[in-house]
């Protein structure tokens, strides 16, 4: 009987140690996306003074990769619908909110939720394999999710303004290459660039976490 209790406590001792850990980890993954929402905010807002074409160009797409590499894609959905919300309260998104507000809101918190997603995905899926081309895969789905989703948004809610805006020109070309064509090379190119940046940083974010959890 006393083997039987002392087994009994050993067992729930154990189960308290790990929610103990358990709840430690969630904790650092909390503090640690509330510092990328915050970076993605910055990025963002100084973003919005550098323009090609219409829009604004994205920084915050190496942010939202390297979150959602750290902390999983739902962090990267997160960091996405953020960068979203600050294009929508910054102005960016003011001549299509004349058009359709709804239809605005929308694409804008999609796109950047679904880029975020996806090369969470996407890093989660390859890394298995080999962590390089997990980070260089998903800092280019990002970009390429980001503005595909944003074409498909301007194609549902937008079309017959974006016709008006053609002026009588091929709306497919003024779409692609008028509207998110120089955006699109930089923001792609910037996330090639400084790849070894962002698999640099998702090094060192494993490296710490290890650190920690080893330290406990």
């Amino acid at each position: 009987m006393i083997a039987l209790r002392r087994t009994r406590r050993d067992r729930g001792d154990s189960r308290k140690e790990l929610n103990m850990k358990n709840s430690r980890i969630d904790t650092r993954s909390l503090t640690g996306v509330a510092l990328f929402t915050a970076i993605v905010v910055v990025l963002q807002l100084l973003g919005s003074f550098i323009r090609f074409g219409p829009f604004s160009i994205s920084l915050v797409l190496i942010p939202i990769v390297v979150g959602a590499a750290l902390y999983g894609a739902w962090a990267g959905a997160w960091l996405g619908f953020v960068f979203g919300l600050v294009v929508l309260l910054s102005g960016d998104a003011a001549p299509f909110l004349v058009v359709s507000p709804l239809g605005t809101i929308l694409t804008v918190l999609l796109k950047g939720g679904m880029a975020g997603l996806c090369a969470g995905f996407v890093y989660r899926l390859i890394a298995k394999v080999n962590e390089w081309t997990a980070v260089i895969l998903a800092a280019i789905v990002a970009p390429v999710v980001n503005t595909g989703v944003f074409l498909l948004g301007c194609l549902v809610f937008f079309l017959p303004t974006i016709t008006e805006w053609a002026g009588g020109s091929d709306v497919g070309h003024y779409m692609i290459f008028t509207l998110v064509g120089a955006n699109f090379l930089f923001e792609l190119a910037f996330n090639i660039v400084l790849n070894p940046v962002i698999l640099r940083l998702v090094k060192l974010g494993r490296a710490s976490d290890s650190r920690r959890r080893s330290g406990q």
